[in-house]
């Protein structure tokens, strides 16, 4: 009992960090340094603030190490629940972590262009670009990852099942969000209020993980076994 209590606290943790250093990393620096309208202005960026720029870049490597030990430990939360909803969480978010190393590579690419590398201002613009858009796709395994992880939380019992049908419904939205952003770009709200439900579910069940670990049937699961 103890033990899933911990690994469950352990993954939310996990969770919360990758929360961080997304909203840090991509929300935060990223605008700060990448200007999408003037391929000169985020050049000059680059160049005057090039410490933001590396710390950016190990920003989204820390998205990739906190997604790739957040998919780890949710695949041990509840491989008994469902051996292949836990390790599809697993499969699915290794492949977005991919997906944003990639996006790290590009940035550090784009760096190394602005501070001295063969390139110029639109070499730097179009390094961005790709860097967005790897985010972009990879949002697909993202959305991916939420389905199966509500799945478990409604098979296990350990966590509220309207928080598990919330993450089964916002996985699905970041899905159909992946697809609107390329085939009707000027969506506008619409993309946006696809991935309400599962913004609401990740910061339901990391705040439920860190505070209340699992309860209920994982108690009485536990006196079945000792008894």
């Amino acid at each position: 009992m103890h033990q899933l209590i911990r690994t469950a606290r352990v993954t939310g943790l996990f969770y919360l960090g990758l929360a961080v250093t997304g909203a840090l990393g991509f929300l935060t620096v990223r605008p700060m340094i990448f200007n999408p309208d003037d391929a000169g202005a985020t050049f000059a960026n680059l160049v005057a603030h090039e410490s933001l720029a590396r710390v950016g870049v190990a920003l989204e490597l820390l998205v990739v190490l906190t997604q790739a030990l957040t998919a780890v430990w949710f695949h041990r939360l509840f491989r008994t629940v469902d051996s292949t909803a836990s390790g599809s969480i697993a499969a699915f978010g290794l492949v977005n972590a991919v997906a944003i190393l990639g996006s790290a590579a590009v940035l550090a690419t784009a760096l190394g262009v602005a501070t001295g590398g063969p390139g110029d201002a639109d070499t730097v613009q179009l390094l961005y670009l790709v860097s967005g858009n790897l985010w972009e796709v990879g949002g697909l395994f993202f959305g991916l990852w939420l389905v199966p992880m509500g799945w478990c939380a409604l098979r296990s019992g350990w966590l509220p099942r309207p928080l598990g049908r919330l993450l089964v419904a916002g996985g699905v939205g970041y899905v159909l969000m992946t697809f609107v952003a390329y085939l009707a770009p000027g969506a506008g709200i619409v993309g946006d209020l696809l991935v309400v439900p599962a913004t609401v579910g990740e910061v339901w069940i990391l705040g439920y993980l860190i505070i209340f670990g699992v309860r209920k049937r994982a108690e009485t699961d536990a006196r079945a076994t000792a008894a």
